[in-house]
């Protein structure tokens, strides 16, 4: 079994998996550096993804519940993968970050939170 990833340090995420939803192809990076997609949208700068910067909606509760539109998601790309990839950060409305590299099946608590 595949270690979990865990935070290291401040926005960055160590041993991470990552497969390709389309092709089923695994992915290990040593590290994952969440800065460079937190200063583009810092910058007001989207992903080309149509789902970059929309409402998340926490359908499967895994975050603590919160009034529609109080999450938004963002797309984090994987080299090596074609398309977005799975995984995303969920930015809370005061401040919460949140990491996902299996597309919202689990979750790494990045800032705040519970």
């Amino acid at each position: 079994p595949l270690a979990a990833p865990r935070l290291d340090g401040e926005y960055r995420i160590a041993n991470v998996t990552v497969t390709d939803i389309n092709t089923n192809k695994r992915i290990h990076l040593e590290h994952v550096d969440l800065r460079p997609v937190l200063d583009r949208i810092a910058a007001g700068r989207k992903d080309p993804h149509r789902n970059d910067g929309t409402v998340f909606r926490n359908s499967s509760r895994l975050l603590p519940q919160r009034p529609q539109g109080y999450y938004r998601e963002y797309v984090i790309r994987t080299p090596g993968i074609s398309g977005p990839g799975p995984q995303r950060l969920i930015l809370g409305r005061d401040g919460e970050v949140y990491y996902t590299h299996d597309h919202y099946e689990t979750f790494i608590t990045v800032k705040g939170g519970t």
